[in-house]
């Protein structure tokens, strides 16, 4: 069964703010050749949910949060019935 992958808005406003800090530090293509990254590294998780790791910092939640990690940036996810929610993206080099 293959699930339905949905961004909350805090996870979408985080990629807008990538997108913009890379076109005004590097330029246009970069940014959006980094947020096709991010984007599509969520895409596996539609046929292997499970395939990231726990994430510790949110184990007394009432989700099962898992993560990815795209170059520098940490996707945390979780799965919820036939969904897939990218709850947060950021840069793993800033204190979470």
């Amino acid at each position: 069964m293959e699930l339905r992958t949905f961004w909350t808005d805090t996870a979408r406003y985080q990629l807008e703010d990538i997108f913009d800090y890379y076109k005004n530090k590097a330029n246009i293509r970069i940014a959006r050749k980094l947020v096709k990254r991010i984007i599509e590294r969520t895409i596996q998780l539609e046929q292997i949910p499970n395939s990231g790791a726990k994430e510790p910092l949110l184990s007394n939640r009432k989700f099962e949060y898992r993560y990815l990690v795209e170059g520098n940036y940490k996707i945390v996810y979780w799965k919820e019935d036939n969904y897939l929610k990218i709850a947060a993206v950021f840069d793993s080099r800033q204190n979470p």
